[in-house]
């Protein structure tokens, strides 16, 4: 029992998150690098440790807010089923994973791990409470996954890609800020900035970050370098699953009203699931001529 209430501070759910680390050696065509998988399986593992440090401390930090919330009154630490001296304590095990995860990997992948706490901690302490920061610092966290995962390997990964992550993370975000308005009773004593948001300006912000992940992903599938490194065009036949997978969301939240965690939206919705799934498979047998 102990232990389902130690995975639930950990939020192992949104270790999901981390396969992002994954993006620069699938494009780079080393998927089936026994080695680079290796190294990128490491990376996606460190950042889901560090992950779980900040969810921890967060958890520390807003016990007496999460007190007050519907939903969150039942994390572990504001339950008072597990101790803060025993979160410490995961801290530190966690803490020494990192380190064996990152020896021997270079200096670049822990600066990323480095920022990526440091932004994280800042939002925890000060940004989660600025309007629009707030949502920088919550996608900025997907772009810093996918240039770590590119360091780990040592490849380079294109532009018009960085851009498509860094939009899909802001759509995230903003679409996260979204479902917390529509149901404002529940998150103005705990989320203080959404007395800064309008539900009009969530729905701009979202048209906006969600046109730009389509756009850029498409100039991506098309771009000449694209082409010529994987030696075909018949990348861009799966927009359509971008396309599918940016309107379901907006579906979901807009029109179901669904208030769950990015994470867990996705893992309860079958045809999301399906979609992502079929994304991955066409994307491997056109990259890899499977």
């Amino acid at each position: 029992m102990k232990i389902k209430e130690y995975f639930k501070l950990l939020r192992v759910v949104h270790w999901i998150k981390n396969l992002f680390v994954f993006v620069p050696l699938l494009y780079s065509k080393n998927l089936f690098n026994q080695e680079l998988f290796s190294l990128s399986l490491r990376g996606v593992f460190a950042f889901s440790f560090l992950a779980s440090i900040i969810y921890i401390i967060n958890d520390i930090l807003d016990a007496d807010f999460d007190r007050q919330h519907p939903h969150k009154k039942e994390r572990p630490i504001a339950k008072g089923t597990v101790k803060i001296k025993e979160a410490v304590i995961l801290i530190f095990f966690l803490s020494a994973g990192i380190v064996f995860l990152v020896t021997n990997i270079g200096w670049q992948f822990p600066a990323v791990l480095f920022a990526y706490f440091i932004i994280n901690t800042l939002y925890s302490f000060k940004f989660k409470n600025i309007a629009i920061i707030d949502i920088l610092c919550i996608a900025s966290g997907f772009t810093l996954r996918i240039i770590g995962g590119a360091f780990l390997i040592n490849v380079s990964i294109s532009s018009w890609l960085v851009l498509t992550t860094l939009f899909i993370s802001l759509f995230l975000a903003i679409m996260k800020r979204r479902s917390e308005i529509m149901n404002i009773s529940h998150f103005t004593s705990t989320r203080i900035v959404l007395k800064e948001y309008t539900e009009g300006y969530l729905n701009v912000l979202s048209t906006i970050s969600a046109t730009a992940v389509i756009v850029c992903y498409a100039l991506y599938t098309v771009s000449e370098k694209t082409i010529v490194f994987f030696q075909t065009e018949n990348l861009v036949y799966t927009m359509i699953f971008v396309i599918y997978g940016i309107f379901r969301f907006m579906y979901l939240i807009i029109v179901k009203k669904r208030d769950e965690n990015v994470a867990e939206l996705i893992l309860m919705d079958k045809s999301l699931l399906v979609n992502i799934g079929l994304y991955i498979i066409c994307t491997s047998i056109i990259i890899y001529k499977i």
